[in-house]
C-alpha cells in the first residue's frame, strides 16, 4: 500500500508540474502577443516618421533651391535697391524657414532614431519571450512523458496487485 501511495503522491506532483508549465506557457504566449502588437506599432510609427521625413526632407531641398535662386537674384538685382531689399528680405524669410525646417529633421530623425531603438529592444524581449516558451514546451513535453510512463508503471503496477 505504501508503493501505491508513493505512485499517487508521484503522479500528484507531475500533474502540478504539468499545470504550473501550462499556466506559465499561457502566460508567455499573451506576453509575446503583447509584445508583437507593440512592435507592429512601433514598426508603423516609424514607418510614419520615415515617409514625414522624406517630406521634410524635399521641402529643404526646394527651400534651399529657392534660397540659391533668391540668391542668385540678389546678386542680378543688385543695381537695383528696392529689387535688392525685397530679395534680401524674402532671402531672410526662406533661411527662416530653411532652419526651421531643418529643426523639425533633427527633431523627427531623433525620434525615428529612439523608436528604432526601442523596436531592437522589443525585439530582443520578443526573441527571449520565444526562447523561454520554447523551453517551457520542451520541459512541458518532458514532463508529460514522464506523467505517461508513471501512468504506464501505475497500471502496471495494478495490473501486478490484482494477479495477486
Amino acid at each position: 500500500m505504501r508503493k501505491m501511495d508513493r505512485i499517487k503522491e508521484r503522479l500528484n506532483t507531475l500533474q502540478a508540474k504539468v499545470d504550473q508549465v501550462t499556466a506559465e506557457n499561457e502566460e508567455l504566449q499573451a506576453k509575446i502577443k503583447k509584445l508583437e502588437q507593440e512592435n507592429l506599432t512601433k514598426e508603423q510609427e516609424i514607418t510614419s516618421l520615415t515617409h514625414k521625413n522624406g517630406l521634410l526632407e524635399a521641402d529643404v531641398e526646394k527651400l534651399e533651391r529657392d534660397l540659391g535662386d533668391s540668391k542668385k537674384q540678389a546678386l542680378e538685382g543688385a543695381n537695383n535697391a528696392t529689387t535688392s531689399d525685397n530679395l534680401t528680405r524674402k532671402n531672410q524669410i526662406l533661411e527662416e524657414e530653411n532652419e526651421s525646417l531643418e529643426k523639425n529633421v533633427r527633431e523627427l530623425m531623433e525620434k525615428l532614431r529612439l523608436t528604432d531603438v526601442k523596436a531592437e529592444h522589443h525585439e530582443r524581449k520578443v526573441s527571449t519571450l520565444e526562447q523561454t516558451v520554447a523551453q517551457s514546451e520542451s520541459k512541458y513535453e518532458e514532463l508529460e512523458t514522464k506523467y505517461k510512463k508513471a501512468q504506464e508503471e501505475l497500471e502496471q503496477f495494478a495490473r501486478d496487485l490484482d494477479n495477486i
